[in-house]
């Protein structure tokens, strides 16, 4: 039963450390919370954050349509091929998509050694060469193409998250569903129409040159978001992709959006800008022109203005969406639900009031059963509670119903830890055994029974985190957290205290 100072010293740090970091959750009303805040900085402020089914909000599943992006990428071939055999100067006809999975071409004199020159660049991609009479093939492998899927899938998934964070939603679930869906959850969200809009928006953003005629090969009429119909060339001169920033400002009095651009979407622009004076530049977002000013000087510096009737709020929403970037592939919301706090409400009152009742019920009994020593179990119990409590607040966990569940859990199972040394104690003392030597027994034989009962569930608690998702894993971390405090608890705090209830009388006996 020795314990060194220096591990008393560790025990009761310890002790206030889990009270300190615990109190912020407890703290109830405006006035006991502005108190606090108003405490110096080096004290603990974090709370544990609760979770969608405990706090209310939004559930969204989003559905990442990657076909598009294998649609797009073949279009986009089939102007590669064309621009390609032009440049080369090869005769073709009949070009275009063949079945979804690549480009065909029909030869007017073969040339296959000066085609596959040309189209060296594509067919190190991943296409493959196939001829059939006078018909060549490019096609993508099912590899390739599942690829091409899976990234869309990664980008779409970094996209959201992106979106979500600038909106500065706390503690949201994103994580991949099946195949090709998106799981989003927002605590604390009380208007999931916007979020769903604002993830729904792709944001391509592109700049293109007015086309002079306004008709003809290679041009495309694209709408106006004011009405009209623009002509302008395919050829995309810059990207949204090399936007390193974007923001809402007022010029002139009316809201627009600026924006810089990266190292190489700077010198494209430059280059753009300086080589067509005069000629008129369209910026086109999700397959509308927004804005078609004339370019009267060279812009170099990389930076520009997209001005347009917008709103502040449109202005703002078009900046957040353009910083984080375009989605590759639209998503379809397939299932939306919003869960009310109220609902989240009664789940807290009802877990706080089991934990009460269970922690009340468990600790009369320990008190009945066990004298004195149940109330030093029992003020154990207490300490692995406000241990877990601040525990959780520092790694930043989210608190859900099953993690709740999980702190009921240990509390049960630090229970079983106490009642393994009161019964070992107990059994000693009924041999003739002094108490002091019976405490020290306790300890140490009930010891590696705890340890391999508790390690055993750790490794299973392990297991969920790392293989189960969403809610599952909140039960694990809970659950995780509790196994080790109640071993701390149990082993250390309830020894430290039965000692120092020994030291000051050691004549003190145990009533069996």
């Amino acid at each position: 039963m020795y314990i060194p100072s220096w591990l008393r010293g560790l025990v009761m740090f310890v002790v206030v450390w889990g009270v300190l970091y615990s109190l912020p959750n407890f703290l109830v009303g405006e006035s006991w919370e502005d108190f606090w805040s108003g405490m110096p900085s080096f004290l603990p402020h974090k709370r544990v954050e609760l979770g969608l089914d405990l706090r209310g909000g939004a559930h969204l599943v989003l559905e990442v349509k990657t076909e598009e992006v294998v649609k797009s990428r073949i279009e986009n071939g089939v102007e590669d091929v064309r621009s390609a055999l032009r440049k080369a100067r090869l005769g073709y006809r009949n070009l275009g998509v063949y079945e979804g999975r690549g480009v065909r071409f029909r030869w007017v004199e073969r040339d296959e050694a000066g085609a596959r020159a040309a189209l060296s660049d594509l067919l190190r991609e991943g296409l493959t060469w196939e001829e059939e009479g006078d018909e060549v093939r490019l096609l993508w492998s099912e590899e390739v193409l599942k690829d091409m899927r899976e990234r869309a899938l990664a980008q779409t998934m970094e996209v959201v998250r992106r979106r979500i964070d600038a909106l500065g939603t706390r503690e949201p679930l994103i994580q991949r569903q099946g195949e090709g869906r998106i799981l989003v959850q927002l605590p604390g969200v009380d208007n999931p129409e916007y979020v769903k809009v604002l993830l729904g928006k792709t944001a391509k953003l592109t700049f293109h040159l007015v086309a002079e005629g306004g008709t003809g090969v290679g041009i495309r009429q694209i709408p106006g978001r004011e009405g009209g119909i623009y002509g302008v060339e395919r050829r995309i001169e810059v990207s949204g992709e090399h936007l390193s920033d974007a923001s809402p400002v007022f010029e002139e009095g009316r809201p627009v959006v600026s924006f810089v651009f990266d190292g190489v979407g700077g010198r494209a622009f430059g280059r753009t800008t300086s080589k067509n004076v005069g000629r008129r530049l369209a910026v086109v977002l999700d397959g509308e022109v927004i804005s078609a000013p004339v370019i009267r000087e060279p812009i170099t510096g990389g930076r520009g203005v997209i001005s347009g009737t917008f709103s502040s709020q449109e202005a703002f929403d078009l900046a957040l969406l353009l910083r984080a970037g375009a989605l590759p592939a639209p998503l379809d919301v397939v299932e939306e639900r919003t869960v009310g706090p109220s609902l989240g409400a009664d789940s807290v009152r009802l877990g706080t009031w089991a934990s009460g009742v269970g922690l009340l019920v468990v600790g009369v009994l320990m008190v009945l059963s066990y004298g004195i020593h149940g109330v030093f179990a029992v003020i154990a119990l207490v300490v692995n509670l406000l241990l877990v409590v601040s525990l959780l607040s520092v790694i930043g966990a989210t608190l859900t119903l099953p993690g709740v569940v999980g702190i009921i859990l240990t509390v049960g199972m630090a229970v079983d830890a106490n009642v393994l040394i009161m019964e070992r104690i107990v059994e000693e003392v009924k041999k003739g055994m002094p108490l002091y030597q019976a405490m020290e027994w306790g300890f140490s034989r009930a010891f590696g029974t705890i340890v391999d009962a508790n390690v055993t569930t750790l490794i299973a608690g392990m297991m969920l985190f790392a293989f189960a998702g969403g809610s599952v894993k909140g039960f694990a971390v809970t659950l995780c957290v509790g196994l080790l405090t109640s071993m701390f608890s149990s082993m250390m705090v309830t020894r430290l205290l039965m000692l120092i209830w020994l030291k000051r009388d050691p004549r003190r006996v145990l009533e069996v």
